[in-house]
C-alpha cells in the first residue's frame, strides 16, 4: 500500500510539473511573459493550486532549455535573446534540417506524407490569395497563426520522416526559441508569403524526386533567408531602443553652457 501510494503521488507530481511546463511555456510564447520578466514560484504555485515544488522543477527544465535563466538577485527570469544566440541557433538549425534533408531525399517518399506536405505547402498559397483580396498589406493575427501552423507543421511532418526522434526534438526547441524570441511587428506581406512558400515547394519537390543535393540547399537557402530576417529585425529593435533612451536635441542643449552654444555656433 505505501509502494502504491508513493506512485500515486509520483504520478500526480509529474501532472503538476508539467502543466507548469506547460503553462509557462505557452505564456512566454503568447507575450504574457515577457523577456526579461520575471517569474514567481509563490504566484504560479497559487495559480495551478500546487506546492511549488513541482513549479521549482517546470522553471528549470525550461531554463536548461534556454527558455528561462537565473536571475544574480535570485530566482529566474525570461531570457533574453542576443544577436549571437540568433546566429548560434540558426547555425544549429541549419546543420541539423540540412542533414535531415539529405537523409530523407535518399530514399522513396511515402505518397500519405508528400500529399500531408503539399496541403501544408498549399496552405500558404491560401494565406497569399487571402491578402490579397483583401485592403490589407499584412497577415493580421488570426492568419499569423495559420501560417505558423503551416509552417511549423511543413518542417516538423518533413524531419519526422528521418526518423530521429531525437534530432527532431532539438530541431522543434530550437525553432520555438526562435519563434518565441523573434521580433515580430507585424504579419507577413504577400512577398514574404511568396517566398516561403517557394522554398518549401522547392524543397518538397527535390526530396519527392531524391534530388538529394538540391534538396539540400534548398533547405539552406530557406534557412539563411529566414536568419537575415530575424537579424534584420533584431539590429531595427536594438536602434529603436537606443532612439528611445537618447534625449532630444533640445533636451541635450539646456544642459550646455552659453560658451559651448557659441563654440559650437
Amino acid at each position: 500500500m505505501a509502494l502504491a501510494g508513493k506512485s500515486q503521488f509520483n504520478r500526480r507530481a509529474g501532472s503538476v510539473r508539467e502543466k507548469a511546463y506547460r503553462h509557462i511555456q505557452r505564456s512566454i510564447a503568447d507575450g504574457s511573459l515577457a523577456a526579461g520578466g520575471g517569474i514567481s514560484e509563490l504566484m504560479l504555485a497559487k495559480e495551478l493550486k500546487s506546492s511549488r515544488a513541482p513549479i521549482r522543477e517546470a522553471m528549470h527544465q525550461l531554463a536548461a532549455e534556454g527558455l528561462l535563466e537565473q536571475n544574480p538577485s535570485g530566482g529566474m527570469v525570461v531570457a533574453q535573446m542576443t544577436r549571437d544566440d540568433i546566429l548560434e541557433l540558426y547555425e544549429l538549425r541549419e546543420a541539423l534540417e540540412v542533414f535531415a534533408v539529405g537523409k530523407i531525399a535518399g530514399a522513396p517518399m511515402n505518397p500519405n506524407e508528400k500529399r500531408r506536405l503539399q496541403q501544408l505547402v498549399d496552405g500558404i498559397s491560401v494565406l497569399r490569395r487571402e491578402l490579397q483580396a483583401s485592403d490589407r498589406k499584412a497577415l493580421n493575427a488570426n492568419q499569423m497563426d495559420r501560417f505558423i501552423a503551416c509552417d511549423l507543421g511543413f518542417h516538423a511532418l518533413l524531419l519526422s520522416t528521418a526518423n530521429n526522434s531525437r534530432l527532431l526534438k532539438v530541431v522543434n526547441d530550437t525553432r520555438l526559441l526562435i519563434r518565441i524570441f523573434a521580433i515580430r511587428r507585424e504579419g507577413h506581406d504577400r512577398a514574404t508569403l511568396k517566398s516561403i512558400q517557394r522554398y518549401h515547394q522547392q524543397i518538397l519537390d527535390a526530396v519527392a524526386k531524391q534530388r538529394r543535393e538540391e534538396a539540400m540547399a534548398a533547405i539552406a537557402a530557406h534557412i539563411q533567408a529566414s536568419r537575415r530576417e530575424r537579424l534584420e529585425e533584431y539590429d531595427l529593435s536594438k536602434r529603436e531602443d537606443l532612439l528611445r533612451q537618447t534625449p532630444p536635441l533640445s533636451t541635450r542643449a539646456k544642459g550646455r553652457s552659453h560658451y559651448e552654444h557659441f563654440r559650437i555656433a
